[in-house]
Formats: C-alpha cells, sequence, structure tokens
C-alpha cells in the first residue's frame, strides 16, 4: 500500500477456454446449461461450508512451480526467498535482471526469467518457458506428476503520489499499464492452461488503498480497486474450475516504493513479515490476505461509512 497524504496519509481479456466434462445426469444442477456457461466446464458447483476455505489450503511447497511477476524487490523477492526455502520450484520475474540475478545467488535453484510484465509478447513467450520448467526433473531426478504451474503471483507495481489538483496523465496510464494491465497480461498467458488441467492458482497483489478514494491515491488507488474487483470476479467464475484465485491486500511495507513516502506510516512492516502473512494465507485457504491487521481492519471499517462521514474522516485525519 502506497498512496498517503499529511499527516495521515492514503495507505499503501480472459481467453474463453471451454473444458468439456460429462456429467451424471443424477449430479446435483448437472443439467443446468447456466452453470455449464459460468464455470465453463460441465463440472458441478462444490458445496460449501460457511466456515470451510474459500480456495483449497497450500501447505507442502515441495516440488511445486511457482512463477512471481515483480520479484525482483519488495513484497515479490521476499515472498520468493520463503517459499523457495520450503523447497518450491521458484521462477521469478521482473525487469531487473541484476536485482533478479542477486536473487538467484541468494537462492541456489530458483530461476531468474527477465520481463517486463507489460510487454504482451514476451509474457506469452516468458509462460511457455516456465510450463516447459515445470516438466523439468528435479536435483534427484523425480519428474513432477504433470507439467504446469501451481501458482502465479503478480506483485509487479508502479507508484508516484499524485493528487487531481496536478493531473498528469502519463503518470496516470503508467499506473494502468504496470499495476492492471500487466496482471491481465499475465491471466491471459497462464489461465488457458490452468483450465484445461484443472488446477493451479492465481494471486493478485493489490492494497487497501484501493478500498475507498484516499489523497495522493489518484494514479495508484484506482488501478488496486480495479485489481480488487476483478479478482474478486475472476474467484467467482473459477471456483468450481479447479482454478483457486487469492488476492493480497497489505498495508504500509517498507519497499522501494514506500521510501517515497514523506510521512510515518502507521503499522509499517518489513517484506519479511509480509511474506510470512502471505504463506499463512495460503495455508488457511483464505481469498483475501490484508495485513497487518491492526491497521487493515481500520480500513476495512472506512468502507463502511457514508460518503458523507467518510469524506469528513479523511479531511479531518490527513488534514487536506
Amino acid at each position: 500500500m502506497k498512496p498517503a497524504a499529511h499527516p495521515i496519509p492514503a495507505p499503501g481479456t480472459t481467453v474463453p477456454v471451454s473444458v468439456p466434462a460429462s456429467v451424471p445426469s443424477s449430479a446435483p444442477l448437472a443439467a443446468s446449461p447456466a452453470l455449464r456457461s459460468r464455470t465453463g466446464s460441465g463440472r458441478t458447483a462444490r458445496p460449501r461450508g460457511w466456515f470451510a476455505p474459500l480456495n483449497a489450503p497450500m501447505t507442502d511447497w515441495r516440488g511445486k512451480t511457482v512463477w512471481l511477476v515483480g520479484a525482483s524487490t519488495g513484497i515479490g523477492r521476499a515472498t520468493a526467498v520463503a517459499l523457495h526455502a520450503r523447497g518450491a520450484r521458484v521462477v521469478a520475474s521482473a525487469r531487473n535482471l541484476q536485482a533478479l540475478e542477486t536473487l538467484a545467488q541468494q537462492c541456489p535453484g530458483l530461476r531468474a526469467l527477465p520481463l517486463d510484465a507489460t510487454d504482451a509478447a514476451a509474457v506469452q513467450q516468458a509462460a511457455r518457458e516456465v510450463v516447459s520448467m515445470s516438466g523439468e526433473r528435479d536435483a534427484e531426478g523425480s519428474a513432477p506428476q504433470g507439467a504446469g504451474i501451481d501458482l502465479v503471483m503478480y506483485c509487479a507495481g508502479h507508484y508516484k503520489p499524485q493528487r487531481a489538483t496536478a493531473f498528469d496523465l502519463a503518470e496516470m496510464l503508467r499506473h494502468d499499464q504496470v499495476n492492471y494491465v500487466g496482471a491481465l497480461q499475465l491471466i491471459h498467458a497462464v489461465l488457458p492452461g490452468m483450465l484445461a488441467r484443472g488446477a493451479g492458482h492465481i494471486s493478485l497483489v493489490s492494497s487497501v488503498a484501493g478500498y475507498r478514494g484516499l489523497p495522493n491515491g489518484l494514479a495508484y488507488g484506482p488501478t488496486k480497486a480495479a485489481l480488487t474487483n476483478l479478482a474478486e470476479t475472476m474467484y467467482v467464475d473459477l471456483q468450481d474450475a479447479g482454478v483457486g484465485v487469492s488476492l493480497i491486500s497489505p498495508g504500509f511495507v517498507e519497499t522501494p516504493l514506500t521510501a517515497q513516502n514523506e510521512f510515518r506510516m502507521p503499522a509499517l512492516i518489513s517484506t519479511d513479515e509480509a511474506a510470512s502473512e502471505i504463506l499463512r494465507g495460503w495455508t488457511r485457504g483464505a481469498f483475501e490476505i490484508h495485513f497487518p491487521r491492526r491497521f487493515t481492519f481500520w480500513m476495512k471499517a472506512l468502507q463502511l461509512l457514508p460518503n458523507r462521514m467518510y469524506f469528513a474522516v479523511v479531511r479531518r485525519f490527513t488534514g487536506l
């Protein structure tokens, strides 16, 4: 979460794929065309208890292929290190080749795959390379059960504070390309394969800055709100297709992006703490993983306020 204001600032095409399936006529809702349209296959909806995990819990990372886009610094880098330590086959992508090579030296066996997430052709090619890597034998000579990406995490991000009184269209569009369109490019590249396998997980790093409009978040906040809505809609569409979706909503995390802020950031945590929270969320099978909760619960509470009250609170606590 990045945007903020003085003195207490703001925090910081899917490809239709048909997977034919034959469902026994006795299965609940099996004959419903509407259900087949929603799920993209003939699979029946899985019964869900109120307290059941929204995603399949991910606890054993050994031999799993994980692709993190935006992993040269910050939350992405810390998560790559944590997953590598747990035995995952980690592929780390970012534009900064030098930072990726340093990461690979720190984590022997980690694959560095330079990538500009806004380059559609490059993302498609990178996805093919990652799938190819997932079918390789490990150091002990064991081959995976099936080639494919088990989890992809989009954590590439761009942030520059902006207010409407100093509207900068170029910066607005840059935020959109990196923070949102890049995520679409990645989903476009990996989702068809996941649907064909009926397995995989897509995790999008948003921010509590996307919960509601905040000062200095004119360019950043809307892209994070878009990611949040995207993740929610994807979950609804994919929950019965075997593909998991999770949303990561950090508060203030100590990264190169938040280093631009000139104010004291409440409940600031380290990237290692953020990575631990993310892995715990995946272990629980959570949909939204938000942290630190001592801060994010307050941000969630602001979502419930009527507009008049919300705007007054923001003005009162930011002085803007």
